[in-house]
């Protein structure tokens, strides 16, 4: 019997093979949430659909994810990191097979649910992980040096797939997932601890269901506007039963000792308009890798390498943005960096609108940059502000709702985004090349709309809950 089954400490090298586990379980998690975007046209002419109707493949992704967050930590606690982190890369690789071999936009979408089921599992086990192995003077260099590939995802992930989709298949975007996913659960039984809380708490699962329905039926209403096609009292009724369903876990929540998000967390101000901002500023800026590919396809005749190539600029920007944020907000507080940065990130939003086809390249990367620069510097400013009073109690649980609500923005901004241009191109009455340019900017010009309005949010932090505390809680993704 090894260490690791024995529950001994790991020795070095046991360590370091379960940093690089972990770090691989989160690139493959992050790359699946951007390599689809630009292969998207391909994937309609293939399925017999709208590419501007694929939206619904990237909201089962990010939906899944945003529903399996909250209860991540009590199914590794219940069941053991080891069982749960081998059944999130099986859910992740048998997705991504079942993905490959979807004949249909609805197995598609479904097979997505199933892949989004294991990627939801991947990162926050594997981040408990590193937290219950590595000493307390190691975690910020281990959490480090996991967080890397996360960055590396979505950085390669729309060229990736732009030039998988040019030298093969869009099937093979999928594909590619499976031997990583065999050596990773090889990996899985030989180095991850099985570890596993004996006392555990009581799973709230009436609370967990309320929750979950509430966002996957406010989130169908979204979509069914556009990608379901659903009538719009069909959409209401959802809608209806969503916010009801929400209101019903916040009353459940009141009254019961040990809920699943405790409503206590929302007596701490700067979480409150951080969780809030952090919602609807993302509804607008969520759905520009999703729109930006497919503005470029469709419209501009691009190809699907150079549609990811040209999404670089904006990682690259993005990066670029870490250091003179943390500067920002040390000098100005949160208050004025984020009502003007939002402002700012609404606008470059709404510049797309502007796109033309005689647009110079050089104007183009550099709007293109712009929005990368002002949304990192966004979600910087969003998530430091959301965690950075909580008593060191209430942390984990404040960041899993953070968690939770930036995967439920993103797949909702995508969906939001979706039921807009798809109300613009039944107006303008063509899906067709360049005669879908002006729904794509309508559609930028309400997604930036939205964005500018979310502004007001963040004017309502006092003085001292603008003001930057330093050294206290860092960001809960790399952003």
């Amino acid at each position: 019997m090894n260490a690791t089954q024995a529950g001994a400490p790991l020795k070095e090298g046991e360590l370091r093979a379960l940093l690089w586990l972990v770090a691989v379980g989160f690139f493959m998690q992050t790359l699946d949430a951007t390599i689809v975007n630009t292969a998207l046209p391909a994937m309609a002419r293939s399925l017999g659909e709208s590419p501007l109707r694929m939206q619904s493949v990237v909201v089962a992704y990010s939906l899944t994810m945003a529903m399996l967050i909250p209860a991540s930590g009590w199914l590794a606690d219940r069941f053991g990191l080891r069982p749960v982190f081998l059944g999130a890369i099986a859910l992740f690789s048998v997705g991504s097979l079942l993905c490959a071999m979807s004949n249909t936009l609805g197995l598609l979408v479904a097979a997505r649910v199933l892949q989004g089921l294991g990627g939801a599992l991947l990162l926050p086990v594997g981040r408990l992980a590193v937290l219950k192995t590595f000493p307390r003077e190691r975690f910020l260099q281990a959490m480090s040096f996991v967080a890397i590939p996360g960055l590396i995802g979505p950085l390669i992930g729309p060229t990736l797939g732009g030039w998988i989709v040019e030298v093969s298949s869009w099937h093979w975007i999928f594909l590619i997932n499976l031997p990583v996913g065999l050596l990773g659960g090889l990996a899985t039984l030989r180095y991850m601890p099985v570890q596993r809380n004996t006392a555990l708490a009581r799973f709230d699962l009436t609370g967990y269901l309320l929750l979950a329905f509430g966002m996957v039926t406010i989130s169908l209403a979204l979509d069914g506007l556009s990608g379901l096609g659903l009538r719009q009292a069909s959409v209401l009724v959802l809608m209806i039963f969503g916010l009801a369903s929400l209101a019903a876990y916040w009353m459940h929540a009141l009254r019961r000792p040990d809920p699943l998000f405790s409503p206590q967390l929302f007596g701490v101000a700067s979480l409150r308009i951080g969780l809030l901002g952090n919602l609807f500023s993302r509804l607008g800026s969520a759905c520009m890798p999703l729109m930006i590919p497919l503005l470029m396809q469709v419209t501009l005749g691009y190809s699907p390498l150079h549609a990811g190539l040209m999404m670089l600029p904006i990682t690259l920007a993005s990066m670029s943005m870490k250091r003179p944020g943390t500067w920002l907000l040390t000098r100005y507080g949160y208050r004025r960096v984020l009502v003007f940065n939002t402002l700012f990130v609404g606008l470059a939003t709404a510049s797309f609108a502007l796109t033309t086809v005689e647009q110079p390249l050089w104007l183009r990367i550099l709007q293109l940059m712009l929005f990368g620069a002002v949304n990192s510097m966004q979600f910087t400013a969003m998530n430091t502000l959301t965690l950075k009073d909580l008593a060191p109690a209430m942390a984990s649980s404040g960041n899993s709702l953070l968690s939770m609500v930036q995967m439920l923005a993103m797949g909702m901004g995508v969906a939001a985004a979706g039921a807009v241009l798809a109300a613009f191109t039944g107006y303008f009455g063509n899906e067709e090349a360049a005669a879908a340019l002006p729904a794509f900017r309508g559609t930028f010009v309400c997604m930036g709309l939205i964005t500018l309005a979310s502004a007001a949010i963040f004017w309502q932090l006092s003085d001292a809950q603008a003001a930057p505390a330093r050294g206290r809680h860092e960001p809960s993704e790399m952003e």
